[in-house]
């Protein structure tokens, strides 16, 4: 299993996250960061004063998926979290070793379907 974390700009979350559930997904993490990258933030001007954002507000959404998922679900987040410009964001994926359903005990792929 793998665990996919993208990072994209807040106005994309509900377009991305209606992508994940229609492609199956059973459930995910939304948290809300702040970051910055190629953009390094930009200036803004408050009551005459002048200052620099340099962390940017971000969604981060978390899944977990099967091994033969991880593709399509990439695809989904990229073209529904796409806006073409600087800023769009990150998909890190990374190896799941153990997931255990608390509630059930149920461990693996078991844990993560609904």
């Amino acid at each position: 299993m793998k665990k996919i974390e993208a990072i994209i700009k807040p106005f994309k979350l509900e377009p991305v996250k209606e992508a994940l559930v229609s492609a199956g997904i059973h459930g995910m993490t939304i948290q809300e960061v702040k970051g910055f990258g190629r953009q390094k933030g930009h200036q803004e001007v408050f009551r005459g004063a002048e200052y620099t954002v340099d962390f940017l507000p971000k969604v981060m959404i978390t899944v977990i998926v099967e091994d033969n998922l991880v593709d399509d679900i990439i695809e989904v987040i990229t073209d529904q979290g796409r806006t073409g410009n600087i800023g769009d964001g990150k998909i890190i994926v990374t190896n799941v070793e153990q997931i255990v359903r608390i509630r059930t005990g149920e461990k693996g792929e078991a844990a993560v379907k609904s």
